[in-house]
C-alpha cells in the first residue's frame, strides 16, 4: 500500500512523466546537424583568420556566398561520416536509453 502523506502526496502517478527511449534516426540526424555546425565553426575560423579561402578579401556578397557553400559542405561532410563525431554521438546516446 502506497503512504499518501507529505508533499510528494499531491505528485498525480502518471506514465507520462516516464521518458521514452529516442528514435534512432532521430538521435541520429540531431548528431549530423551537431557535427555539421562544428565543421561548419571550423571552417569559418580558417577563413577568418587568414584573407579567406582563395587569397582574396572579398565583398560582402562574396563573404555570403563563402559562408552558404562552407556550411552546405559541412552537412554534406557531417553526413557522409565527416569526422566520425556523429557516429560516437549517437551510439553513446543509443547505450544511454538502453
Amino acid at each position: 500500500m502506497l503512504n499518501r502523506t507529505g508533499p510528494v502526496a499531491s505528485l498525480p502517478l502518471s506514465t507520462e512523466n516516464i521518458r521514452k527511449p529516442d528514435d534512432p534516426a532521430k538521435v541520429r540526424g540531431a548528431a549530423q546537424q551537431f557535427e555539421a555546425l562544428l565543421i561548419g565553426q571550423m571552417m569559418r575560423s580558417v577563413r577568418e583568420s587568414g584573407s579567406g579561402w582563395l587569397g582574396s578579401g572579398g565583398d560582402s556578397s562574396g563573404d555570403c556566398a563563402t559562408e552558404y557553400a562552407e556550411q552546405q559542405f559541412a552537412a554534406v561532410m557531417a553526413q557522409q561520416g565527416g569526422l566520425g563525431l556523429s557516429n560516437l554521438i549517437s551510439r553513446g546516446l543509443e547505450k544511454r536509453d538502453s
